[in-house]
């Protein structure tokens, strides 16, 4: 790893107490958007390390794992798969619900977004208690391909989110590590 891009990153990280709810610190990754420079040197990392992998599409978790995912798809050349809410895509969709600390929610891509030849890295800005990216690998895989990596800009390594992403790849990279 990079340790100068992991300073860089870090150094822009905001901490934001009490957000969403009282007793979490939430990770603010938007000073990042306001540095072009660092968000190119992030997606320049993202595909020197992903461009001999093998993958052949990367999946873009609804919203924040679209603003890295996309541009290191187009970087190496590779179509992107947007995974959102339900009801936010216009196409014949796939499903999937999974259950959440307080209630349940359910994401979906296009039915047509994936094959059974596909190789998908997973991308979301971060990775903490693994549900979100779980569940888009379960997606993926239920349209047949398979999830080869998962990559974050930030893991909260304490609360072992990546746990339950092993079921599907030990391929499991974050640019920083709380």
């Amino acid at each position: 790893m990079n340790i100068d891009l992991v300073e860089k990153v870090k150094a822009e990280i905001r901490d934001v107490v009490d957000f969403p709810k009282e007793g979490i610190v939430f990770k603010d990754i938007t000073p990042i958007m306001l540095d072009p420079q660092l968000s190119n040197e992030i997606v320049e990392h993202l595909a020197t390390q992903y461009k001999d992998s093998g993958i052949t599409k990367i999946a873009g978790i609804e919203s924040r794992g679209f603003l890295f995912g996309y541009p290191l798809a187009m970087r190496l050349g590779i179509p992107f798969i947007l995974i959102r809410k339900k009801g936010k895509l216009p196409y014949k969709k796939v499903s999937y619900s999974y259950d959440l600390e307080y209630g349940s929610a359910t994401i979906e891509m296009h039915e047509d977004a994936v094959d059974a030849n596909d190789k998908v890295l997973v991308h979301d800005d971060l990775l903490a208690t693994g549900g979100s990216a779980e569940a888009a690998a379960h997606l993926i895989k239920k349209c047949g391909a398979s999830v080869e990596a998962f990559n974050f800009l930030v893991s909260l390594d304490f609360l072992e989110g990546d746990q339950k992403l092993k079921q599907f790849t030990d391929n499991i990279q974050a640019i920083v590590n709380y």
